[in-house]
């Protein structure tokens, strides 16, 4: 362990679904313990009984000092879970994990920030859970704020943050406070393309000073630009792990091979929603394959536990490698469309005649409320673009050189 970064030998992590973590009175508590040393169940117990869920079985791997590593894989691969085990935020079932040196982590928007506090002040107090000292920090607070873009509001209680300004802030903490093993997952889920290039740029930096960075992402152009190697989870496990490119071969067949249905319930969601239902259709029929020139339609059913104000849904479509190519929220409307509370509801999206090239996609989708996304849903809804003469000549699109083609029109005259 002494030469490496991070060593991993046989992590498992279980839950208990559907387990009710405390007790609602003492006298439950101890009739449970009880019942324990007596090696009888409770009623309580039978009311309670769990079914397990391993969220990681067996995971093992090393990562070298300055390496730079990808983890890839499908929502509930157990990318997360790994993540805060490594983070220390959460203990594995069984197995060992060592890490050497300072850890900083981004898992997250707003993970590890007071939200009663001001941004100078959770600045200050990262930078104390990582045992530097304050001078150190003061040294780098400037660095941090220029950053973060967040000079005019770095006095100001987090809480009132957007979600994209917690992600700026937390991202610039984490990379700046110079810690041996940085943590980033999916950074770039929030933020603009400058921001998300801004960090893809701050991580290049961090891994060519020799620190070793973990890094999870959806988007396969961003691992195969940064990650020297590359490991898939799949249903707990490591699929693959090695070679960047074999790894995402490896991560889009897994994606391949998942069943392409056009309706899909999205969970499990957090408060307060609690189920979102998502329909693909084509002139009101649910599909997953659309010919060039057809007309894409979304239909977004929610519920949540009580009355939302200021709800807010997007999307992207994603490339066969994860880039996104076309992207749009209800955050562009009037907010007077949203702004009502409404416990229950129905949201159309019409996409008109989307000029895709030919090939495999995905929908990604985020939900909120206000100015934060409470759920995110990476390629939960795949489908495929069939080439068809749009011109109606012996000509279809190309797609060697574009991601999309345009319904142009030329004309010609004689000089």
């Amino acid at each position: 362990m002494s030469e490496l970064a991070i060593s991993v030998e046989n992590v498992s992590k279980r839950f208990h679904l559907g387990q009710d973590a405390g007790y609602s009175r003492l006298s439950e508590s101890l009739q449970s313990a009880f019942s324990g040393w007596m090696g009888t169940k409770s009623n309580s117990d039978n009311e309670n009984s769990s079914q397990e869920f391993w969220a990681l079985k067996d995971v093992s791997f090393e990562v070298q000092p300055g390496e730079v590593l990808g983890i890839i894989g499908r929502n509930g691969a157990g990318k997360s879970t790994l993540l805060k085990i490594l983070s220390r935020i959460t203990r594995p079932t069984s197995g060992r994990i060592g890490t050497r040196g300072r850890v900083g982590s981004l898992l997250e928007v707003g993970t590890g920030f007071h939200p009663e506090l001001t941004g100078r002040e959770n600045v200050f107090l990262n930078g104390s859970i990582l045992g530097m000292q304050r001078a150190d920090i003061a040294r780098k607070f400037d660095e941090i704020v220029a950053f973060a873009e967040l000079g005019d509001f770095i006095d100001t209680p987090v809480k009132r943050y957007s979600s994209g300004m917690y992600a700026r802030l937390a991202f610039s903490v984490a990379a700046h406070l110079e810690p041996e093993i940085l943590i980033i997952d999916e950074v770039l889920a929030v933020g603009d393309a400058a921001f998300q290039k801004q960090c893809l740029g701050k991580m290049s930096d961090v891994a060519n000073q020799g620190r070793t960075v973990l890094f999870v992402s959806h988007n396969m152009a961003a691992i195969k630009t940064l990650c020297q190697r590359a490991l898939v989870l799949d249903k707990g496990r490591i699929a693959s792990s090695g070679n960047v490119e074999d790894a995402i071969n490896k991560y889009l067949g897994l994606h391949d091979s998942c069943a392409k249905v056009p309706v899909v319930k999205l969970e499990p969601c957090k408060y307060p929603l609690e189920s979102i239902q998502v329909s693909l259709l084509n002139q009101g029929h649910a599909t997953n394959r659309y010919f060039s020139g057809d007309q894409i339609n979304l239909e977004v059913k929610f519920k949540a536990k009580t009355p939302v104000q200021q709800l807010h849904i997007g999307f992207e479509i994603n490339s066969q490698n994860g880039e996104c190519v076309i992207a749009s929220s209800t955050r562009y409307l009037s907010t007077e469309h949203f702004s009502k509370p409404t416990q229950t509801g129905t949201v159309r999206c019409s996409l008109g005649m989307v000029p895709l090239m030919p090939g495999d996609y995905s929908f990604s989708f985020w939900f909120g409320t206000g100015h934060e996304e409470t759920d995110i849903f990476h390629h939960a809804l795949a489908f495929e673009v069939v080439e068809r003469n749009i011109w109606e000549t012996t000509a279809v699109p190309g797609h060697e050189n574009s991601k999309l083609w345009w319904p142009t029109e030329f004309t010609f005259s004689v000089d």
